[in-house]
């Protein structure tokens, strides 16, 4: 229950993000940094949280097969939604994301409150970009408000996939280091692979490249204040 109650946060986030993007669509240098953030706020969280867990597992075989799965299924979810042009191919490409990442979130919260706190505060600015870069997309081809709607609709997938990933308290811890393993391996493929892929298409300054250490720095001196 409280993974889906913080994934409003998110999701919040994605609505601000459709909204501001009705009234003035942001500029791309913007948009690249903050993609930064963003890419230095997950990687923090994947890093500074569900690593250790990780380490400190005490069984090996868990982890290797939870990273096993997450990497075939974040390379088949690329290779699914590689190529997918126009409207609805963009939506249902942001709809698997946001399921993704709010599965990963519902899993954190297993891990601890912390660690699911972190992680929503890391996906909150992630999906912040998309609901700007879905929404602007988006009104390309259809109405402003129709735009809005759409990407607010598709921003409920967050909910949805925290919902899946709650069941996974109640396995067995072997199961459960699985699944943190899968949701290490999703959230480092979300910074390799498209937020830096995505923010590296424009010309950087040196102001947009730092986003990404002031967004490393941000979660890990929230993390210290926590303790």
């Amino acid at each position: 229950m409280q993974a889906i109650l913080y994934t409003l946060i998110p999701l919040a986030a994605v609505v601000i993000g459709a909204l501001a993007t009705a009234v003035r669509r942001p500029s791309i240098g913007f948009q690249s940094g903050v993609q930064h953030l963003a890419a230095g706020v997950v990687f923090a969280a994947a890093a500074g949280e569900i690593l250790p867990d990780l380490k400190h597992s005490s069984s090996l075989l868990p982890v290797l097969l939870g990273a096993a799965v997450g990497i075939a299924g974040m390379l088949a979810l690329k290779t699914l939604t590689e190529g997918k042009g126009g409207p609805t191919g963009l939506a249902v490409t942001a709809g698997i994301d946001l399921l993704v990442d709010g599965l990963v979130l519902g899993i954190s919260f297993v891990a601890g409150m912390q660690q699911g706190i972190l992680l929503a505060i890391a996906l909150t600015l992630e999906v912040l970009f998309l609901g700007l870069s879905l929404a602007g997309t988006l009104s390309e081809s259809m109405s402003k408000m129709r735009a809005v709607m759409l990407t607010c609709a598709i921003g409920l997938a967050l909910p949805l996939g925290a919902l899946l990933g709650a069941p996974v308290s109640t396995l067995p811890e072997a199961w459960q280091t699985g699944f943190y393993a899968f949701g290490l391996i999703a959230l480092l493929y979300l910074v390799t692979e498209e937020l830096l892929v995505e923010a590296h298409e424009c010309p950087e300054s040196p102001l947009t490249t730092s986003m990404f250490f002031i967004g490393f720095m941000a979660i890990l001196t929230i993390e210290e204040l926590m303790q």
